[in-house]
């Protein structure tokens, strides 16, 4: 099973300051991600440039729209992610509650976890085309 560990932005994420105690964050996000790596759990990881620097497409009707950042609500944005490939949702919280504060010790920060869709939730509802998906190595 794969989830993606979401590190929510804030504030200080979105102005692109890093937290006082950034060189201690760092290693403390080496070690955690070391750990993963060695225990065969770490897909990708990285951090994410403020949204001023970002843009988002939308659809409506048909049509396209292309907007650039930055965005009003710093609370719905992402400001990183860690991709992990685990057993079991359980195994997912685990390696979630050993996750650094992303925002540095002592300071309020969030993550959110989702699993990502597997083959198996498509096949189990009928859909077809998705093992085009599985020949691009997108769908495991």
């Amino acid at each position: 099973m794969r989830f993606m560990i979401m590190v929510r932005a804030n504030a200080d994420t979105e102005a692109g300051s890093f937290p006082p105690d950034v060189d201690q964050l760092m290693a403390d996000m080496a070690t955690f991600y070391e750990e993963l790596a060695q225990a065969g759990a770490l897909l990708d990881a990285n951090g994410l440039q403020p949204s001023s620097q970002g843009f988002r497409i939308q659809w409506d009707g048909g049509r396209q729209k292309v907007i650039d950042g930055p965005y009003a609500e710093s609370k719905e944005l992402i400001a990183g992610y860690t991709l992990i490939q685990v057993r079991s949702r359980e195994e997912a919280l685990e390696w979630a509650r050993r996750f650094p504060n992303p925002m540095g010790e002592g300071r309020r920060g969030e993550i959110e976890v989702r699993p990502l869709y597997e083959m198996e939730h498509f096949e189990q509802k009928g859909i077809h085309g998705a093992e085009r998906f599985r020949k691009l190595g997108t769908l495991e």
